[in-house]
């Protein structure tokens, strides 16, 4: 840090927004004198903030119109709810509507958040989802920059988000992972990674690790000076940018060149990193570790994805993601299913989990359909959930699972967006980083209504120890918050499903029951097209979601337009 210069890590949100911003320039949208709180947090006895723990700013940055975004850590651990998801997604979504009309915005984010909120869940997976869909869209106009700093760092589906980014500015001091290292040490032992270990992580996901690996743009000293001038020079810059999520062939060719086998040591992907990036990306990749054994387990994901297909044979590159061209009606549709391989090269993700092969491979997936259908009609593209979380592993962490969730969200997104209707079909479980990979990026969202159908940001265990809860006191907050509940009738109550299915076998549906599934299927691509929005926007309309459901998400973004356009 410069000896004239102040600690960026040490301001609190709103310092860190005024800092970014032109001197004199600096004025907050929907600060916390409206007295927009939470209100899900005094249900459960929890003091609630004003802002929520986001701060909106408007300003210039060399002397062009900016908004800044700044995620308070000392609130919540800068976890997002339904409130502050509003907030950002609503100020991204206006910055959108001005490129449109052809008055530039630039968007900054300062990161300093753990992902959801555990005590709101659903509702930070909800707002999650809606943000990285505004990024995606509105990286087509300008440059999307972050900041990631201290003291939280970026983590949970805010990392996935984060991924998604044109530039991402880091100091050493920061850390930037999917899997925060306690969640870790919960969901796959001691052993895979030692939450207690500060040289292992700073190893692992630091700021340093991440820019030598390229999971990182740029790496700032810890001071206010350095900060703003990197967030300049990033405006600066005149070619336009790829994000690391969408050069799926290079990092699918990257991945395949490690042995999880073997542990690898930050040094060592450093290494193998930058001799990647000088060599030629193959055409095709293969796993040499990825042979396909005879005989592989059930799972609803795959029952579905057999039974919509008429029993024909699925695709695959990876055993654990199928995919299929088929008829759905008359026309032509992909499927695309993440599966359980026990065989699976890396082991935490042997149980049908999103890993880093399989958010790779969906990208690789979708994307090719995109390619394929620039010249006609887009077809749909059906997502069959049914995953148990993301991989939680020490080298998932190291080779950027985080990005290997983006890119498929990525993906999703730029179809949507491409007017491809991206449709979800929610047959099992449905669980945190790996829905925002697979599914979350949906125009219409359809489930089951079964007892094995859950929705939720993190497992029960892992959301006890991070709450600092039991998880029956995590069970009696849910009957008072129902975005904490994992049943999907607690799911449907917020809004976001645009049919909840009744009366169907899930383990093993009949032939009546595909044929229904498919007519809904069908209605639902119907729909998207008859409406013609391919947003996210359904989700907060819908006759639920305005009734109750969204209601606070709906407040905030009305009150946040009207002032953004005063």
């Amino acid at each position: 840090m410069g000896v004239n210069n102040q600690s960026f890590i040490e301001l609190n949100g709103r310092e860190r927004a005024q800092a970014i911003l032109d001197q004199g320039t600096f004025f907050e949208l929907l600060g916390p004198f409206d007295g927009i709180e939470s209100p899900h947090l005094p249900k459960q006895n929890i003091v609630p903030q004003s802002d929520d723990g986001v701060i909106i700013a408007g300003g210039l940055i060399a002397g062009e119109p900016a908004v800044v975004i700044s995620i308070e850590g000392g609130f919540q651990g800068g976890g997002i709810g339904e409130v502050s998801g509003a907030k950002i997604a609503g100020a991204l979504e206006l910055a959108l509507n001005n490129h449109k009309k052809g008055i530039p915005v630039r968007p900054v984010f300062l990161f300093d958040t753990g992902g959801v909120r555990l005590q709101e869940a659903n509702y930070g997976l909800l707002s999650i989802s809606e943000i990285g869909s505004a990024v995606v869209a509105l990286r087509e106009h300008t440059p999307v920059v972050g900041v990631i700093s201290g003291n939280v760092g970026c983590f949970g589906g805010m990392s996935i988000t984060a991924s998604l980014f044109s530039y991402l500015i880091m100091t050493k001091e920061a850390r930037f992972g999917l899997n925060g290292p306690e969640v870790i040490e919960q969901e796959a032992g001691v052993e895979e990674f030692d939450a207690r270990d500060r040289s292992l992580i700073w190893k692992t996901i630091g700021g340093i690790q991440r820019y030598e690996t390229g999971f990182a743009d740029a790496l700032a000293q810890d001071d206010v000076t350095a900060i703003q001038r990197a967030v300049q020079e990033t405006f600066q810059k005149k070619e336009k940018v790829t994000s690391k999520t969408e050069q799926v062939d290079f990092y699918r060719h990257l991945l395949s060149k490690v042995d999880p086998s073997e542990k690898l040591a930050s040094d060592q992907f450093q290494e193998l990193y930058k001799a990647t990036k000088n060599e030629p990306i193959p055409s095709t990749v293969s796993y040499s570790l990825n042979e396909v054994p005879g005989n592989m387990p059930n799972s609803r994901g795959r029952v579905w994805i057999n039974a919509l297909i008429n029993d024909e044979e699925a695709d695959f590159e990876i055993p654990s993601v199928l995919y299929k061209d088929a008829l759905l009606g008359r026309e032509k549709v992909r499927y695309i299913s993440v599966v359980p391989n026990p065989y699976n090269r890396f082991l935490r993700a042997r149980k049908g989990e999103v890993g880093l092969d399989e958010g790779w491979a969906i990208a690789k997936h979708v994307r090719e359909v995109i390619k394929e259908d620039r010249n006609q009609s887009p077809r749909p593209i059906i997502a069959i959930v049914d995953v148990p979380s993301q991989a939680y592993g020490y080298h998932e962490e190291l080779l950027g699972i985080h990005y290997a969730c983006g890119a498929a969200a990525d993906a999703y997104a730029a179809a949507r967006l491409a007017g491809h209707p991206v449709i979800t079909l929610i047959v099992g479980k449905a669980i945190s980083g790996a829905f925002l990979a697979h599914g979350y990026q949906s125009n219409r969202i359809v489930a089951l209504k079964d007892e094995g159908v859950n929705v939720h940001a993190m497992s029960k265990q892992s959301a006890a120890r991070i709450t600092k809860r039991s998880i029956k006191e995590l069970e009696e907050a849910s009957k008072k918050v129902p975005s904490m509940a994992y049943d999907i009738e607690s799911f449907a109550s917020l809004g976001a499903l645009y049919e909840l299915v009744s009366g169907i076998q899930a383990e093993q549906p009949t032939d009546r029951d595909v044929q229904t599934i498919q007519d809904i299927l069908t209605g639902a691509v119907e729909d998207v097209r008859r409406e013609g929005v391919y947003d996210l926007s359904s989700r907060l309309y819908s006759e639920q979601a305005r009734k109750e459901g969204r209601k606070a998400s709906l407040v905030v973004r009305g009150e946040l337009e009207r002032q953004w356009n005063i």
